[in-house]
């Protein structure tokens, strides 16, 4: 399992959008006046800024355990070409999402990887419903098994080891379970994630500023980081079936190759995640538990950062998350936990996109206290950010709360322009139109002109 369902950026919370369950909704926001979806052309991946030492380090934990946090002894990869299939009924904006990924899996991580429609493939992507993935991972968006292809083979062999990755010993058959009725972003985010664990490492680590391989869902496409990741994971001194010994023999001399700017940078050492923390921050942000249940957990989480006396982005996460929970109870408690969390995040230039989030949430708060030019300040900052990182769902956020900060600056028609733009972004970031519209009229409910005029 990859990506986990955590809603860091789907909600403001300060106005609560429509339910994607309640059908007899849906057919009022179906507007056919909305502009084209826009998508993503040029990938812009930032170049890693690490130290060697670092990255050793993150590269042995990230290929030799496990999620769970258990250890792997042997080193596991595909050798030779490998190809890559999508069957079933995927959104239309999945095969051209699939070829920019193949496209700079093949070109920045130097990996033999193309699209094939043979039965034989080695990777085998299913686009299935939300619903099919939750009956077997119900806090799943999608996830990757080894040693089949298809639903119904993982659904027989399910219980047996050879769909166990902690019981694998090479990689030469896999499917990836893709949600075929969520937004155009979820599946692409799935497809980057789901990929780059088919490939390549199978853990992720919270200690991780910038890379999808890090459970908190900022970072949704594969990062500058990931690609040297790859990159190193598919390099000729390494071997599928190695030992641990033999793969750390080999790693630092791998990268003084390919991050040779790393060699001199100094070694941050990050302390490792303690399992609580992780534990804690899923029950705060993901499904099914109670608000008291959430708000304890992101308490206890808060209590071991602050005991682990971190000053990085997990620090920050950890604030953001509690903010998160308090929107809806206690606002002022939840700005000053959203402060401390920029706070945080400030301290690193790889936790930009981070503040990105930040800003929505800070933004949504100015347009509430009537303070659009300072609502226009944060989302300035920001809309770059969230566009750079491929993220349309807080691009057209942002947008839609700089609209906003316009109108109730008097500057009506710039407002309509940006939202017009924002637009083609929520359809790309949140999918069908009824939500599109929904997102539209939460944002726009912040917004003090619209209360006062009935418009909400």
């Amino acid at each position: 399992m990859r990506r986990l369902l955590l809603p860091i950026y789907l909600f403001l919370g300060a106005c609560m959008p429509l339910s994607q369950s309640e059908p007899a909704t849906r057919a009022a926001f179906v507007d056919n006046s909305l502009p084209p979806m826009k998508i993503f052309s040029v990938p812009r991946p930032q170049p890693v800024q690490a130290s060697n030492i670092d990255l050793a380090r993150d590269f042995m934990d990230l290929a030799m355990g496990l999620e769970s946090g258990r250890s792997l002894d042997v080193f596991t990869r595909f050798e030779g070409p490998i190809t890559v299939r999508l069957i079933g009924d995927a959104q239309s904006s999945v095969p051209s999402d699939l070829n920019r990924l193949l496209h700079r899996l093949r070109t920045e991580a130097g990996i033999d990887i193309t699209a094939t429609t043979d039965k034989s493939a080695n990777i085998t992507i299913n686009a299935v419903s939300r619903a099919e993935i939750q009956r077997f991972l119900p806090q799943a968006a999608c996830f990757v098994v080894p040693n089949v292809s298809t639903l119904s083979e993982y659904r027989k062999m399910r219980r047996s080891n050879r769909v166990n990755w902690g019981r694998i010993t090479d990689r030469t058959r896999l499917a990836i379970f893709l949600p075929n009725d969520s937004s155009p972003q979820e599946a692409r985010d799935c497809l980057h994630e789901e990929l780059a664990q088919a490939l390549g490492p199978l853990n992720d680590l919270y200690r991780l500023p910038n890379s999808v391989f890090n459970d908190d869902n900022v970072h949704t496409v594969l990062t500058g980081y990931d690609m040297l990741v790859l990159r190193a994971y598919y390099h000729p001194a390494l071997q599928n079936g190695m030992s641990r010994a033999q793969v750390m023999d080999r790693i630092p001399g791998i990268l003084a190759q390919l991050n040779p700017a790393g060699e001199n940078r100094p070694a941050r050492r990050a302390a490792r995640t303690p399992r609580p923390w992780i534990e804690a921050i899923q029950t705060a942000l993901g499904p099914g538990a109670s608000f008291s249940g959430r708000r304890a957990a992101a308490s206890e989480a808060l209590s071991i950062a602050s005991a682990m006396g971190w000053q990085d982005h997990r620090r920050g996460f950890t604030h953001y998350a509690m903010g998160r929970i308090l929107q809806s109870s206690d606002a002022i408690a939840a700005r000053e936990h959203f402060l401390l969390a920029d706070a945080y995040f400030a301290q690193s230039p790889q936790t930009d996109l981070h503040r990105a989030y930040v800003a929505s949430q800070l933004a949504a708060f100015a347009l509430t206290e009537d303070r659009p030019d300072e609502a226009l300040r944060l989302t300035g900052l920001s809309i770059d950010l969230a566009a750079r990182h491929e993220n349309a769902a807080l691009l057209s956020t942002l947008l839609m709360l700089r609209a906003e900060a316009l109108d109730l600056s008097g500057r009506s028609s710039a407002g309509a322009d940006v939202r017009l733009d924002s637009l083609g972004w929520a359809r790309y970031g949140f999918g069908s139109d009824w939500s599109v519209r929904a997102k539209l009229r939460e944002i726009g409910a912040l917004n003090p002109l619209n209360r006062a005029r009935g418009r909400i």
